[in-house]
């Protein structure tokens, strides 16, 4: 029982200390970054950080998008194991729906300095809600977040302290600090714990959550939590897993959802 016990509490230095941010940030699984914007025209914004380096984030308006006419933004948050040189479908599906993007990228990530955390994630993404904010072609009355997976624990803490016109979640634990278990850990050892349930339970603003009834890495009681600590969201399931999300086939009807949440909840 000894042996049992130290080697437990080996388990959790080693974990706490080498591999806890290899595991919230896999950055060793993404594919290099092109380097290039997939879209036309790309606004870089670059926000300076602590210790030296900078931050990027890509702003992609639709067309229509002026001074005189500014549009509505969408800031996607991405996947712990993305970056944003591979949002293009994202960009596409927003931009026919009539809404600007902007994809900010995260420390450590892509062309991003820095190493990546809670804390310096979060700090990046009110920065760059305040540069977008203060674009002329954006309408900043008409902001939405949308968070994919990790992104959905960014942008419900960003949500906190810069309210959007409404939230997107798909694919969105409870919080990480509540999956810890998986990997043998109690909850108080995780840095980044993202308490996307905390969250929710703090925004009065319409929300849409997303998730997969097949989802393998967050199971979809983690989604019907949050569902019911957001009781007048709009939840919707797919029969889908997490990678796959909405499925093959699905991709039309994913859209219509997202245009019919944001026509209703969003004013003209």
């Amino acid at each position: 029982m000894l042996y049992l016990l130290v080697g437990y509490l080996v388990w959790l230095a080693a974990l706490n200390l080498f591999w806890q941010d290899r595991i919230i940030f896999p950055r060793h699984i993404i594919p290099p970054s092109p380097g290039i914007p997939f879209y036309e025209p790309t606004h870089i914004i670059r926000l300076d950080i602590e210790r030296g380096g900078q931050v990027e984030g890509w702003f992609m308006p639709v067309t229509s998008a002026t001074a005189q006419a500014p549009a509505p933004v969408v800031i996607f948050f991405h996947g712990n194991g993305e970056i944003i040189d591979y949002l293009d479908d994202i960009v596409a599906g927003y931009h026919r729906l009539g809404w600007s993007v902007f994809l900010p990228e995260y420390r450590g990530y892509g062309r991003s300095d820095g190493k990546p955390s809670q804390r310096a994630i979060c700090s990046d993404a009110r920065r760059f809600y305040d540069a977008l904010a203060e674009r002329p072609d954006v309408d900043r009355s008409r902001i939405v977040f949308h968070g994919r997976s990790l992104g959905g624990g960014v942008a419900a803490q960003l949500a906190i302290e810069r309210k959007p016109a409404a939230l997107i979640l798909q694919s969105v634990f409870k919080s990480v600090a509540s999956m810890a278990w998986r990997v043998g850990a109690p909850p108080f050892l995780v840095r980044h714990p993202f308490y996307t349930d905390r969250a929710l339970a703090q925004l009065d603003v319409p929300i849409l959550i997303f998730h997969g009834t097949r989802d393998e890495i967050v199971p979809v009681s983690h989604g019907r939590r949050l569902r019911q600590l957001a009781p007048h969201a709009v939840y919707i399931e797919y029969d889908a897993g997490h990678n796959n999300f909405p499925g093959r086939g699905r991709e039309e009807r994913y859209w219509a959802d997202i245009r019919m949440f944001l026509d209703q909840h969003i004013r003209k």
